[in-house]
């Protein structure tokens, strides 16, 4: 694994909803992948989603993670409360020239591109890429995003602990990529992308577990530890949850959340069971305790496809 001297990872829920299936197995996983090495977790609230955040899902994923029996150490980090350091690391980037301001809107990436966009990501054209960061007239008045300057084009590589070798041009597949938002009272949000690099680096992050659909996450964030000068962690990217229509599991499928099971007084030993399936870690129909998932966990027993949930699972966890 990394260098560092201790195995640590995180959990990092957003109170943008509440947990459902899907969440429950990537931190489940992740858990499982810490303390079978002796490792760290790490708990991390992501809040800075200002306009989609709920303040009563934060305290409502505590308590189902806590249902689950997934602990984690040390004191919490809420990203809401770290405005300041993420404003630092950002002005540093802005004094290197790493970053300019945007002043595209949505539809205007949209009408800008020549071939289809790949997933729900629409490649920027780098159109604003020849603005330098003083732009402050035109900044007052319209507000902007600040976009990350991937350079030339070319072949970017890591290597997953669960998937491989990865490979993609993000200049082709994204574009330069926003990393922070300037409203037109002067007040700077930096997005996710940067605070999650911030963050991993200061909390000693050696390993990042979460869904294969971040997969193009990662390539932009490893360019952003190494525009920092950070050590990069090594990434795991697990099978996303799905619907039987194969998108990603959502209100559509049914009712999911991890707070419903508790309000109908399931117990977590059978979702433990079902998750602990879904990974090849016990037999179908099972109910477990979480050490019993511990004593047998392999990430090389989780299988490679995605998890589709049907209506048949949701009646059989309680649903």
């Amino acid at each position: 694994m990394s260098e560092r001297a201790v195995y640590r990872t995180r959990l990092a829920p957003s109170p943008t909803g509440a947990l459902h299936l899907g969440n429950a197995r990537t931190f489940l996983l992740t858990w499982l992948r810490a303390r079978s090495q002796g490792g760290e977790v790490v708990m991390r609230m992501e809040d800075l989603d200002h306009p989609r955040v709920k303040a009563e899902k934060v305290e409502q994923a505590y308590a189902d993670l806590h249902w689950l029996g997934l602990n984690w150490d040390g004191q919490i980090l809420v990203q809401s409360r770290r405005k300041k350091i993420y404003r630092e690391i950002f002005d540093k980037l802005c004094r290197r020239e790493m970053v300019y301001p945007c002043f595209c809107s949505r539809a205007d990436i949209q009408a800008a591109q020549s071939a289809p966009n790949l997933g729900d990501d629409l490649v920027y054209p780098n159109t604003c890429r020849g603005n330098n960061t003083k732009i402050n007239a035109v900044m007052a008045e319209r507000g902007c995003a600040w976009r990350f300057n991937l350079g030339a084009s070319r072949i970017l590589k890591y290597y997953d602990n669960f998937m491989g070798w990865q490979e993609a041009d993000i200049t082709r597949t994204s574009g330069d990529f926003v990393i922070a938002r300037t409203t037109v009272s002067g007040l700077v949000n930096v997005a996710y992308q940067l605070a999650c690099v911030i963050d991993d680096n200061e909390s000693g992050i050696t390993e990042v577990i979460r869904a294969d659909d971040l997969v193009n996450s990662t390539f932009r964030q490893i360019e952003l530890y190494k525009a920092l000068d950070y050590s990069v962690p090594e990434f795991l990217h697990l099978p996303l949850v799905i619907g039987a229509d194969g998108r990603r599991l959502a209100k559509r499928h049914g009712d999911s959340r991890l707070s419903c099971l508790r309000a109908r007084g399931q117990r977590p030993q059978r979702l433990l069971g079902w998750l602990g399936y879904t990974c090849g870690l016990c037999p179908e129909g099972a109910e477990v305790e979480l050490d019993e998932l511990l004593s047998v966990f392999d990430i090389n027993l989780i299988p490679k496809s995605r998890v589709i949930v049907t209506a048949a699972d949701l009646e059989y966890l309680g649903f």
